[in-house]
């Protein structure tokens, strides 16, 4: 039974980063995208497997989760779902690496 959802230090930084650029031009839009993203990692608590295989690296059997124009790597480990990366839609995202102790 997963109980948290966690992101590794790389996708905090990641996300914070989106969240800061959105912010930059739109503070609202920015408060907006931070609750969506929020609420739908919320739903993996329930639903870990929901999101798709990452396309790029279907091999290494990460997921994700798309919330309006980013992408949010997921490993589910233990009882914790670890996000592991953020990218806009527009990036070519690195390979997921495992969340640390996996």
């Amino acid at each position: 039974m997963i109980r948290k959802v966690r992101f590794t230090p790389p996708a905090r930084a990641q996300f914070l980063a989106a969240v800061a650029y959105i912010r930059a031009d739109r503070p609202s839009a920015a408060l907006g995208f931070r609750t969506r993203v929020n609420e739908a990692l919320a739903v993996l608590v329930d639903l870990p497997d929901s999101g798709r295989m990452i396309p790029e690296f279907q091999q290494l059997g990460f997921r994700e989760l798309l919330v309006d124009s980013y992408r949010f790597f997921y490993r589910v480990k233990g009882d914790t779902v670890w996000v592991v990366g953020a990218w806009h839609d527009a990036q070519i995202p690195d390979e997921p690496s495992e969340p640390a102790g996996g």
